[in-house]
Protein backbone atom coordinates (compact mmCIF):
# COMPACT_ATOMS: atom_id res chain seq x y z
CA UNK A 1 0.00 0.00 0.00
CA UNK A 2 1.57 3.55 -0.76
CA UNK A 3 1.80 6.92 1.66
CA UNK A 4 -0.36 9.04 0.84
CA UNK A 5 1.91 12.20 0.99
CA UNK A 6 0.28 15.57 1.78
CA UNK A 7 1.76 18.12 0.02
CA UNK A 8 0.91 21.37 1.57
CA UNK A 9 2.14 20.24 5.00
CA UNK A 10 5.69 19.57 3.59
CA UNK A 11 7.97 22.10 4.04
CA UNK A 12 9.87 24.48 1.08
CA UNK A 13 12.96 21.99 1.77
CA UNK A 14 11.06 18.51 1.63
CA UNK A 15 9.51 20.19 -1.58
CA UNK A 16 12.80 20.81 -3.46
CA UNK A 17 14.25 17.51 -2.21
CA UNK A 18 10.83 15.29 -3.16
CA UNK A 19 11.27 17.20 -6.66
CA UNK A 20 14.93 16.40 -7.08
CA UNK A 21 14.24 12.70 -7.00
CA UNK A 22 11.21 13.64 -9.67
CA UNK A 23 7.93 14.22 -7.65
CA UNK A 24 6.71 16.52 -10.13
CA UNK A 25 3.51 17.13 -7.57
CA UNK A 26 5.76 18.67 -5.12
CA UNK A 27 6.84 20.72 -7.87
CA UNK A 28 3.49 21.76 -8.29
CA UNK A 29 2.97 22.53 -4.69
CA UNK A 30 6.32 25.22 -5.29
CA UNK A 31 4.11 26.66 -7.94
CA UNK A 32 1.20 27.24 -6.22
CA UNK A 33 3.32 28.48 -2.69
CA UNK A 34 4.98 30.84 -4.71
CA UNK A 35 3.42 31.95 -7.73
CA UNK A 36 1.48 34.68 -6.36
CA UNK A 37 4.37 35.94 -4.44
CA UNK A 38 6.52 35.85 -7.18
CA UNK A 39 4.34 37.86 -9.40
CA UNK A 40 3.98 40.28 -6.99
CA UNK A 41 7.42 40.51 -6.14
CA UNK A 42 8.68 40.93 -9.75
CA UNK A 43 5.73 43.45 -10.83
CA UNK A 44 7.09 45.54 -7.86
CA UNK A 45 10.52 45.58 -9.55
CA UNK A 46 9.26 45.94 -13.02
CA UNK A 47 6.27 47.75 -12.54
CA UNK A 48 5.00 45.97 -15.25
CA UNK A 49 2.12 42.93 -14.58
CA UNK A 50 2.40 41.88 -17.91
CA UNK A 51 6.48 41.36 -17.71
CA UNK A 52 5.78 39.73 -13.72
CA UNK A 53 3.61 37.08 -15.26
CA UNK A 54 6.33 36.36 -18.16
CA UNK A 55 9.60 36.75 -15.43
CA UNK A 56 7.57 34.39 -13.22
CA UNK A 57 7.31 31.88 -15.83
CA UNK A 58 10.56 31.51 -16.74
CA UNK A 59 12.26 31.70 -13.15
CA UNK A 60 9.84 28.48 -13.18
CA UNK A 61 11.51 27.54 -15.75
CA UNK A 62 14.70 28.04 -14.83
CA UNK A 63 13.75 26.33 -11.20
CA UNK A 64 12.34 22.90 -12.92
CA UNK A 65 15.85 22.74 -15.37
CA UNK A 66 17.98 23.15 -12.48
CA UNK A 67 16.56 21.54 -9.03
CA UNK A 68 19.60 19.51 -9.33
CA UNK A 69 21.55 22.65 -8.32
CA UNK A 70 19.85 23.16 -4.52
CA UNK A 71 21.29 22.36 -1.66
CA UNK A 72 20.15 22.05 1.79
CA UNK A 73 23.14 25.12 2.82
CA UNK A 74 20.80 27.59 2.39
CA UNK A 75 16.79 27.97 2.60
CA UNK A 76 14.85 26.77 -0.40
CA UNK A 77 13.30 30.38 -0.65
CA UNK A 78 16.78 32.45 -0.55
CA UNK A 79 17.97 30.36 -3.42
CA UNK A 80 14.76 30.52 -5.69
CA UNK A 81 14.64 34.24 -4.78
CA UNK A 82 18.34 34.63 -6.28
CA UNK A 83 16.95 32.78 -9.73
CA UNK A 84 13.98 35.28 -9.81
CA UNK A 85 16.10 38.31 -9.55
CA UNK A 86 18.73 37.04 -11.97
CA UNK A 87 16.05 36.28 -14.32
CA UNK A 88 14.38 39.62 -14.05
CA UNK A 89 17.79 41.30 -14.35
CA UNK A 90 18.50 39.29 -17.57
CA UNK A 91 15.49 40.20 -19.16
CA UNK A 92 15.27 43.75 -18.25
CA UNK A 93 18.83 44.19 -19.90
CA UNK A 94 17.54 42.15 -23.30
CA UNK A 95 14.18 44.03 -23.01
CA UNK A 96 15.96 47.56 -22.40
CA UNK A 97 18.43 46.87 -25.64
CA UNK A 98 14.59 46.86 -27.99
CA UNK A 99 12.63 49.46 -25.62
CA UNK A 100 11.87 51.22 -22.57
CA UNK A 101 9.48 51.23 -19.96
CA UNK A 102 6.71 54.13 -20.16
CA UNK A 103 4.81 54.82 -16.89
CA UNK A 104 1.79 54.27 -18.83
CA UNK A 105 2.77 50.22 -19.14
CA UNK A 106 1.51 50.48 -15.36
CA UNK A 107 -1.73 50.37 -16.02
CA UNK A 108 -2.43 48.74 -19.24
CA UNK A 109 -6.03 48.40 -19.29
CA UNK A 110 -6.84 52.34 -19.19
CA UNK A 111 -5.45 54.45 -22.01
CA UNK A 112 -4.62 56.70 -19.48
CA UNK A 113 -1.03 58.31 -19.01
CA UNK A 114 0.17 59.14 -15.57
CA UNK A 115 1.78 62.89 -14.95
CA UNK A 116 4.38 62.13 -12.54
CA UNK A 117 5.34 65.65 -11.81
CA UNK A 118 1.66 66.67 -11.42
CA UNK A 119 0.78 68.76 -8.19
CA UNK A 120 -2.95 68.19 -8.47
CA UNK A 121 -3.19 65.13 -6.15
CA UNK A 122 -4.94 66.29 -3.02
CA UNK A 123 -4.84 64.38 0.58
CA UNK A 124 -8.63 63.44 -0.31
CA UNK A 125 -7.83 61.57 -3.11
CA UNK A 126 -4.89 59.46 -1.11
CA UNK A 127 -7.82 57.76 0.75
CA UNK A 128 -8.08 55.73 -2.27
CA UNK A 129 -6.22 52.75 -2.25
CA UNK A 130 -5.57 52.51 -5.69
CA UNK A 131 -3.90 55.78 -5.97
CA UNK A 132 -2.07 54.91 -2.82
CA UNK A 133 -0.79 51.88 -4.40
CA UNK A 134 0.19 54.08 -7.93
CA UNK A 135 2.19 56.31 -6.32
CA UNK A 136 4.22 53.76 -4.02
CA UNK A 137 4.54 51.57 -7.42
CA UNK A 138 5.41 54.56 -9.28
CA UNK A 139 8.13 55.62 -5.86
CA UNK A 140 9.74 52.36 -6.11
CA UNK A 141 10.02 52.58 -9.95
CA UNK A 142 12.21 55.93 -9.66
CA UNK A 143 15.08 54.21 -7.04
CA UNK A 144 17.71 52.99 -8.63
CA UNK A 145 17.95 49.54 -9.05
CA UNK A 146 20.30 48.86 -6.01
CA UNK A 147 18.11 50.98 -3.84
CA UNK A 148 14.80 49.20 -5.42
CA UNK A 149 16.17 45.33 -5.17
CA UNK A 150 16.48 45.78 -1.70
CA UNK A 151 13.48 47.48 -0.83
CA UNK A 152 11.51 45.09 -2.73
CA UNK A 153 12.64 41.93 -0.88
CA UNK A 154 12.44 43.53 2.92
CA UNK A 155 9.55 45.64 2.80
CA UNK A 156 7.20 43.84 0.18
CA UNK A 157 8.79 40.16 -0.05
CA UNK A 158 9.51 40.73 4.49
CA UNK A 159 12.75 38.68 4.10
CA UNK A 160 15.35 39.24 6.52
CA UNK A 161 18.89 40.92 6.11
CA UNK A 162 20.75 38.36 5.98
CA UNK A 163 18.62 36.27 3.60
CA UNK A 164 19.02 39.19 1.17
CA UNK A 165 22.48 39.20 1.61
CA UNK A 166 22.35 36.17 0.26
CA UNK A 167 20.08 37.12 -2.69
CA UNK A 168 22.21 39.51 -3.86
CA UNK A 169 25.26 38.50 -3.02
CA UNK A 170 26.30 41.30 -1.08
CA UNK A 171 27.75 41.80 2.48
CA UNK A 172 24.79 42.15 5.56
CA UNK A 173 25.77 46.02 6.14
CA UNK A 174 25.44 46.81 2.51
CA UNK A 175 22.02 45.77 2.52
CA UNK A 176 21.00 47.56 5.84
CA UNK A 177 22.71 50.60 4.55
CA UNK A 178 20.59 50.28 1.53
CA UNK A 179 17.46 49.93 2.64
CA UNK A 180 17.48 52.49 5.17
CA UNK A 181 18.69 54.82 2.33
CA UNK A 182 16.49 53.58 -0.12
CA UNK A 183 13.29 54.03 2.66
CA UNK A 184 14.91 57.93 2.85
CA UNK A 185 14.65 58.15 -0.94
CA UNK A 186 11.19 56.70 -0.79
CA UNK A 187 9.66 59.01 1.78
CA UNK A 188 11.12 62.02 -0.05
CA UNK A 189 9.49 60.76 -3.79
CA UNK A 190 6.40 60.54 -1.91
CA UNK A 191 6.38 63.36 0.29
CA UNK A 192 7.02 65.94 -3.17
CA UNK A 193 4.14 63.52 -5.15
CA UNK A 194 1.57 64.12 -2.57
CA UNK A 195 2.51 67.32 -1.13
CA UNK A 196 2.22 66.63 2.74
Amino acid sequence: MSETIEYKKLTDEELIYRFQRDDYQAFNEIVLRYKNKLVNFIFRYTGNRDDAEDYAQDTFLKLYKSKHLYREIAKFSTWFYTIALNTVKTNIKKKSKHSTISISDFDPENDKDYDLKSDDIGPEEIVNSNLEMELIQNAINSLDDAFREVIVLRDIEDLEYDEIAKITGLPLGTVKSRINRGREKLKIILIKKIKI
